[in-house]
């Protein structure tokens, strides 16, 4: 079974949406109610696949958890003990890897398959073991299976890059230490500061908050508490880019201007008119009133432009006068996009696995193109909200891996989409009318 996105482009959005809890920050913050010894509750939690799976993990290693209708999820992990976690658990969750390190301070050992999520070149966890290393774990895995364990003890960790999942490992793991430790090139995104402020509210102390050296004195017995998630910086660049795409009016509820500094200033400058009321937390984007001239947009570490807005703002590129450049810093794998949008009638040069330029404004046609990851599904989205026709987006297992109930968000802002599920049959019959489609296109 598949389940699809089927739209109608050309109806500009109108309206007020919620920016839901970050999809980044509560893996870590799930994390890290392994390191508690009383209830964690967390507040703003998106209903995502990912959020689903990484509570199915705890409850494997012997967790309680409630998931309500609201938004909060409530653990307990009095009874967990670490066991090895099967490939079946992991397989679709890169973000587990974020267990290492709690299980590790924790218990001493961990073991786990190697994680799986969405395919953007090569992403080794080499990081993730020179960090823990460091600390003092030994590593003794295989081909198949991650294996670390050791009794760890405080020190300076120097980490080989700006790994965002690497530093969240080492913050995880320190705070259940005695003593202090310093994390040198830790990555200081948005969602690393929430898990922090999650740590130091649990009784760890914590100074260098959003900087690249990180200073974390640890306890041997860290509180239950109650924390908010923060709200998905990454969500709202969607929304701002499909009130641009479709010359909507958009009022986004609960956005934090400064972790979209970077984006918001790139829109600006190409003639994007959004205004933000700091008090009220709301961002409001004007397309009707905008005039999208061609951007350069060079992907980087925080607070540089994001990776993860890099595949929605190259939709923003195809409705923009002249010639866009865009330049991938981060993952080989993550232009895999614009050859879907090609197919829509993008003009578009992929000058190598990192860069590529494209030509606009070009108008885009319907067709059926397949979510090749998180980010880029919400690309396809964003596509489909501004072509001719009807688009169906295929293999949206991803896209709700990492947004919060997408389609009824922009059906509330008049969107014509309509989420499907349908059989392997019918799935085929779409793809090879797709197929004939795009042939007879170039004849």
């Amino acid at each position: 079974m598949d389940v699809q996105y089927r739209l109608r482009g050309g109806m500009p959005l109108q309206g007020e949406v919620h920016i839901s809890g970050s999809k980044n920050a509560v893996l870590p913050l799930l994390a890290a109610s392994v390191l508690s010894d009383g209830e964690m509750v967390l507040q703003n939690v998106p209903r995502i696949r990912d959020v689903e799976a990484m509570l199915r993990i705890l409850e494997y290693l012997g967790a309680a958890t409630s998931f309500s209708p609201e938004g909060t999820v409530r653990v307990r992990t009095d009874r967990l003990r670490s066991k090895p976690i099967p490939e079946e658990l992991v397989s679709r969750l890169r973000g587990s890897i974020v267990l290492l390190g709690p299980l590790l301070a924790r218990f001493g050992i961990v073991e786990m398959a190697y994680p799986g999520g969405c395919v953007l070149g090569k992403r080794p966890i080499h990081a993730h073991i020179a960090g823990l290393e460091q600390l003092g774990a030994r590593s003794m895995g295989n081909e198949t299976m991650l294996h670390l364990q050791g009794t760890l003890q405080s020190q300076r960790v120097v980490l080989p890059e700006f790994s965002v999942t690497a530093t969240e490992n080492v913050l995880l793991a320190a705070a259940l230490l005695p003593g202090e430790t310093r994390i040198d090139l830790a990555a200081c995104e948005p969602h690393v500061q929430d898990l922090q402020r999650l740590l130091s509210t649990m009784g760890a102390h914590i100074e260098g908050m959003g900087t690249h050296t990180v200073f974390v004195r640890g306890k041997t017995t860290l509180q239950g508490v109650c924390h908010r998630v923060a709200p998905d910086y990454l969500e709202a660049g969607v929304f701002v880019i499909a009130g641009l795409v479709t010359k909507g009016k958009v009022r986004l509820k609960g956005v934090e201007y400064e972790h979209l500094l970077a984006f918001l200033d790139v829109l600006r400058r190409c003639g994007g008119v959004w205004k933000y009321d700091d008090q009220e937390k709301t961002l409001f984007v004007d397309g009707e009133l905008s005039s999208l001239r061609a951007m350069n947009i060079r992907t980087n570490i925080y607070p540089g432009f994001p990776t993860d807005l890099q595949a929605p703002m190259g939709v923003a590129m195809t409705q923009a006068k002249g010639v866009s450049r865009l330049f991938e810093r981060m993952y080989e794998g993550r232009l895999a996009y614009l050859y879907e949008l090609e197919k829509m009638g993008a003009h578009v040069e992929v000058l190598n696995a990192h860069q590529a330029l494209i030509i606009g404004p070009t108008p885009l046609k319907g067709r059926v193109v397949a979510s090749n990851d998180i980010r880029a599904g919400a690309a396809m989205v964003l596509a489909a909200l501004s072509a001719e026709g009807e688009t169906t987006v295929t293999d949206v297992r991803y896209i709700e891996r990492g947004y919060d109930r997408l389609d009824e968000k922009l059906r509330a802002l008049g969107a014509r989409i309509e989420r499907v599920t349908v059989g392997e049959q019918e799935r085929r019959e779409i793809t090879q009318k797709a197929i004939t489609r795009a042939v007879v296109g170039t004849v």
